[in-house]
């Protein structure tokens, strides 16, 4: 009995190192098919220009995430690599994806003006969720069905038509008015206004009001938790995007935590303004033609009364409607009190154009030129969306380079538009660029994308922007406090660093 225990503690043995020989074979063979895989990939795409690769294996991946962790603005360290490189397009590996930024104006305007070339998976997946919670779901920026995203496009399009558009200049110039409102105390108490918080209130409050019906009076109501819970969901967009170990890491954990919590407000907000919509409707009221009531319309056109689609549109609306908008008029102010000259020449257009009165009209809006120069021109250095990527499926050629198909393309404004190349001294602010007699920049400046799959609330967003800043031009003069930095921050869209912080007083004529 004793040998057959001894025999059989010994076969264990045997078979246990058998077992773990195999186990170490299998993973070597694996990770040898791994490395031959990315040399395959690497060999595929090497004859287009690239940044030196820091490793073999994880290619540029350590210098993206540095820069992702460390808060340094990547759309920088592009600049500097299609700079380097000089050519249309420039190649990045991560491991054995491939990454291409294009700043060719005929592959921007072939790839991004046809509904061919759908938005990048891997990416719109991220976005869908985000730490394990729904977050943009299956909604008009993250479809991938091309029929099911022109679908609720379609719908869509009536809240953002000219004529919806020019019905809600009450509305801007209403809160328009409570920002000045709010203005006039700091100027009254001769204190120092943080502006990019304020323009964040107003235009929260403009998108809440406009696009689901909602008075918040954010100036006057004291805090609300929808700023917050919008700057963790743009934190979790940008690291979750990036960083696939943003999540695994214990140092995060709190912020995930918060995040996950941020969504869920917004979702649960969505849904109770929905819920209140619908009992509206279903008692005869009259509703507006808001983009809540499309959302609804949509859902019920399409015979998709999922609930969870719908919030998806929600949720969409809610960030992208405040964010972007609020973003390129800081930017503005930061440029305009650093440029008093252009200010200047602002302020005289607005003193002929609108005068002293308080009441903005849609054809006033036409008629100031030189803001809209100034707002464009904005949006060339800081564009608040400075990206957008395709999934290419098939070989192609760029200016006479041959592109495997495969792989990922981005587009950058934000690289384009400060490119010699395009842009006399791009790093300049002029607004002469844009200019009615100017030169037509071709294919190598779009802040809101181009195509199909461009920004539907663009124009929405405009009028916004230049009801706002042509009141502020039109009531205070304002300088920058010294010490104002120029950084820029780069969370998933593009602020200023440290805010912008302004001293302000009202007019004489005001």
């Amino acid at each position: 009995m004793a040998l057959i225990h001894t025999i059989t503690l010994w076969d264990i043995a045997v078979w246990t190192g058998y077992l773990v020989f195999a186990g170490v074979a299998v993973a070597f063979l694996v990770f040898v098919g791994f490395v031959l895989y990315t040399k395959y990939v690497h060999r595929k795409f090497d004859h287009i220009p690239g940044p030196p690769r820091k490793h073999f294996l994880s290619g540029h991946l350590v210098p993206f995430l540095a820069d992702t962790r460390s808060g340094r603005n990547i759309n920088d360290t592009f600049l500097r690599w299609v700079t380097e490189t000089g050519g249309p397009v420039c190649r990045l590996n991560l491991y054995f994806l491939v990454i291409l930024l294009v700043t060719c104006p005929e592959a921007t305007k072939e790839i991004l003006m046809s509904p061919k070339y759908g938005k990048e998976p891997k990416g719109m997946k991220r976005l869908s969720s985000m730490f394990g919670v729904r977050f943009l779901g299956n909604g008009l920026l993250t479809a991938m069905d091309h029929n099911q995203w022109y679908k609720q496009r379609r719908i869509m399009d009536p809240a953002f038509s000219s004529l919806y558009l020019r019905g809600l200049m009450g509305v801007f110039n209403e809160r328009a008015e409570c920002l000045m409102g709010k203005l006039e105390e700091y100027a009254e108490r001769q204190a120092p206004v943080q502006m990019d918080k304020l323009i964040n209130t107003f235009t929260l409050d403009v998108i809440t009001k406009v696009a689901f019906g909602v008075d918040l009076d954010l100036f006057n109501s004291g805090d609300s938790p929808f700023p917050r819970a919008i700057e963790l969901c743009l934190k979790g967009m940008f690291h979750h995007t990036r960083d696939k170990d943003f999540e695994s890491q214990p140092e995060n954990k709190k912020v995930v935590e918060e995040i996950k919590e941020a969504i869920l407000l917004l979702r649960e907000t969505g849904k109770t303004w929905i819920d209140e919509r619908r009992r509206a409707v279903r008692n005869g009221e009259n509703v507006p033609k808001d983009i809540l009531t499309q959302i609804l319309k949509s859902a019920e056109e399409s015979n998709d009364d999922d609930e969870e689609t719908i919030l998806d549109n929600f949720v969409t609306f809610f960030i992208a409607g405040q964010e972007t908008t609020a973003n390129q008029l800081s930017f503005a102010i930061m440029e305009l009190g650093r440029h008093p000259e252009i200010l200047s020449r602002l302020t005289e257009e607005v003193d002929e154009v609108i005068g002293m009165k308080k009441e903005i009209s849609y054809e006033d809006l036409g008629n100031l030129t030189y803001l809209t120069q100034v707002l464009k021109e904005t949006l060339r250095l800081y564009p608040t969306a400075p990206m957008t990527s395709r999934h290419l499926p098939h070989d192609m050629v760029i200016d006479g380079m041959k592109i495997p198909g495969g792989c990922m393309v981005i587009f950058s404004s934000y690289v384009s538009s400060r490119l010699e190349r395009f842009f006399k001294d791009p790093l300049t602010f002029d607004p002469e660029r844009f200019h009615l007699n100017a030169p037509k920049p071709y294919f190598c400046y779009y802040p809101f994308s181009l195509g199909p799959r461009s920004c539907i609330g663009q124009h929405f967003s405009q009028l916004e922007a230049k009801v706002a800043l042509a009141k502020l031009v039109q009531r205070f003069d304002f300088s920058l406090v010294p010490g104002q930095s120029f950084e820029i921050k780069d969370l998933a869209s593009l602020r200023p660093q440290n805010g912008v912080r302004c001293t302000v007083k009202l007019r004489d004529n005001a």
